[in-house]
This record gives structure tokens, C-alpha cells and sequence, in this order.
């Protein structure tokens, strides 16, 4: 199914309801396909998530190390 995004912004429930059913729909804009609305079932989606995170890449801000304490204590001098 193809609908642009016209349709799609004033048929958005009857076109989600249709990809309940199973349908696939394209979203076009000005003829270009510029999203998909796919069906999912209970299986695609876990209830929350499963697996962990892993491990972060952060950048280096080039800032101090600080211990919990000296966070804290700086942060209560905010307050005042």
C-alpha cells in the first residue's frame, strides 16, 4: 500500500489499523518514498529490554577526575 504524507497525517489511525492487519504502507512526499509503516508482532518487540547496554564510548572532555564527595560537595555550594 502507498499513501503520501497528506493522506497519512488525516488517515494516520485507518492507515496504522491497516499495518495491524498485516499491510506494509510506503509514505510519500512530492512522489519520493520517505518512510515505511511496517507490521510487528508480540515477537519483534520485547516488553522491555533484554540484553545490556554494553559498554559506552564517551568523549574526552578533558575535565578532572572527581570522587562522589567532592561532586557532592560541589554541587551543594551550587545551592547557595
Amino acid at each position: 500500500m502507498e499513501t503520501t504524507a497528506r493522506e497519512f497525517n488525516q488517515k494516520s489511525s485507518q492507515i496504522l489499523a491497516a499495518a495491524a492487519r498485516g499491510e506494509t504502507v510506503t509514505v510519500t512526499k512530492n512522489g519520493t518514498p520517505v518512510a515505511r509503516v511496517v507490521p510487528i508482532s508480540d515477537t519483534n518487540v520485547p516488553p522491555y529490554p533484554t540484553d545490556p547496554m554494553g559498554d559506552l564510548d564517551l568523549p574526552d572532555l578533558g575535565l578532572p577526575d572527581l570522587t562522589d564527595d567532592e561532586i557532592e560537595d560541589t554541587l551543594k555550594g551550587m545551592s547557595a
